[in-house]
């Protein structure tokens, strides 16, 4: 990898508190959300809560008028508990059980996502008259972390879905896809929506109500990205092209987009060795296990920043604290020599896919502590575990 990160890092606004812990700025999140509105007016906005589940982001962003994307029974009790419309709610994770399918339906769920005959016959069963999204299995070149066909239908299994859909009582709606996360080519939105157009052709209907772009917008780590802007050109592009008269009402589902930038992860270093493979490792108080998930594979290059600003960097392996060989961050990463044990480094937008994938008492280390606070207003929000 060898990227020089230990240099040159923006300072984002954090609170005191030990470390390991994620301070989130609110004043961010709601930036962020204006952006993607104004790229894409009119789209119906269901922000991914496993993304991150802070209740002041989920707040702040029902507030600003989003709705949610909820994958799970908790996190429909979540958004609920905190003033959510659950008609502004959709349940777009198709592994689900019908008890699961049953809880949301009795609270108010009225729009869920399927992929599978066997999906979709359990809300036939328990959400009868329900609205469904068929999901599309799409190209995930140049995203991140690609969903590796987990998720989504061929496009002849989406249209004889959609017939399914309304053979069985239920109101099939539109089509959803999902590009993949951290999607890089805005190409990839313009290929899904010709797909999307066959799947309609194919079904025999004369026009799509609604279509779910998904989520994958990126965010900058160590490299420029496209911006909602951007993708949002590619995306208008292939309407007129694939739907000329009638366009479909949009919907997204953004995650990392919308909370990356405004997080930052506190940590410390524990231990800086000189090791017999004569590599420098050095080890932080937060690893894998405590939030870091998203560096396996090296997939996300989180961007750092030190006490050692503009001086001499050298290779390391930068490494969690968790007695797991598995919990190694980096294997090769330009690391200021004079860092120490003690040392204070801030893990830059790091606000997405962090403190939800923290782990619950592994080696007995406690979930990472988010700590929200508001730039805007100066104000610290509250602490969540």
């Amino acid at each position: 990898m060898g990227d020089r990160i230990g240099a040159g890092a923006g300072r984002l606004p954090g609170v005191d508190a030990p470390t390991p812990h994620l301070s989130v700025d609110l004043a961010v999140v709601r930036a962020r959300f204006a952006e993607l509105s104004a790229a894409l007016p009119g789209a119906r906005v269901f922000y991914a809560v496993k993304a991150n589940p802070a209740p002041e982001v989920v707040a702040e962003l029902a507030g600003a008028g989003s709705g949610f994307d909820v994958a799970s029974v908790g996190e429909l009790r979540q958004v609920l508990g905190l003033g959510a419309d659950p008609g502004a709610l959709c349940h777009a994770n198709p592994v689900r059980t019908p008890a699961d399918v049953r809880e949301s339906v009795h609270a108010g769920v009225r729009l869920f996502v399927t992929d599978s005959p066997e999906d979709l016959d359990v809300l036939a069963e328990h959400a009868p008259g329900a609205h469904v999204l068929v999901r599309l299995a799409v190209d995930e070149l140049g995203s991140a972390t690609p969903f590796g066909g987990k998720f989504g239908c061929s496009p002849p299994e989406g249209a004889g879905l959609l017939r399914r859909a309304e053979a069985s009582g239920l109101r099939p709606v539109g089509l959803s896809f999902h590009v993949g996360s951290q999607q890089t080519r805005p190409a990839a939105w313009g290929y899904a929506i010709a797909t999307a157009a066959a799947v309609v052709a194919d079904a025999g209907w004369t026009r799509l109500p609604l279509l779910d772009l998904g989520g994958g917008f990126p965010v900058r780590y160590r490299e420029d990205v496209p911006s909602p802007a951007d993708i949002a050109g590619e995306i208008g592009a292939a309407l007129r092209t694939h739907f000329p008269h009638d366009p479909p009402e949009l919907a997204v589902e953004p995650g990392r987009f919308l909370v990356a930038e405004a997080g930052v992860l506190h940590a410390s270093v524990v231990r800086v060795s000189h090791r017999h493979d004569g590599r420098r490792w050095v080890y932080l108080d937060v690893g894998r296990y405590g939030g870091l998930a998203e560096t396996e594979g090296e997939a996300i290059g989180y961007r750092l920043a030190t006490p050692h600003e503009g001086g001499e960097l050298a290779p390391a392996v930068l490494a969690g604290p968790t007695c797991d060989g598995d919990d190694v961050l980096y294997r090769e990463v330009e690391l200021p020599v004079a860092l120490r044990a003690g040392d204070r480094i801030r893990i830059l937008a790091a606000g997405a896919y962090t403190a939800s994938y923290s782990s619950v008492g592994f080696n007995g280390l406690p979930p990472l502590p988010v700590v929200c606070h508001d730039s805007a207003r100066d104000t610290l929000t509250g602490v969540s575990a």
